[in-house]
């Protein structure tokens, strides 16, 4: 996954967590994009200070992440969901009674792995 992707991701789950400063700074930069001069400019700090508060906010979202492991769960369970669908469109369109059976059974235990 792309840094800026898996950055405002991280952002979603975890900015309330940062400082104000950091939380709006990333916002900024990974959302609004906005380039570090337009950032420095509208707070009145120099570049090397956003630069500088973005790598640290940015160490922090990863840390926080790497300790409680949301968006990791959360692809996980995305991952799974989409396999269930997918086991969903084969029943529809090719199985027999005792395979639907079979499906559904696959589908309640995987489930039952989410909740």
């Amino acid at each position: 996954m792309e840094k800026n992707v898996k950055v405002s991701m991280l952002w979603q789950i975890y900015g309330k967590l940062l400082t104000e400063k950091q939380y709006t700074l990333l916002d900024d930069y990974y959302n609004n994009d906005y380039s570090l001069s337009e950032i420095a400019e509208n707070l009145g700090i120099t570049r090397q200070a956003v630069r500088d508060n973005l790598k640290k906010g940015e160490v922090k979202l990863f840390e926080f992440e790497e300790k409680l492991g949301i968006m990791k769960t959360t692809m996980k369970q995305e991952k799974k969901i989409a396999e269930i669908l997918s086991e969903l469109t084969q029943i529809q369109t090719k199985y027999s009674d005792e395979q639907i059976a079979e499906i559904l059974e696959n589908i309640k235990k995987e489930l039952n792995c989410l909740v």
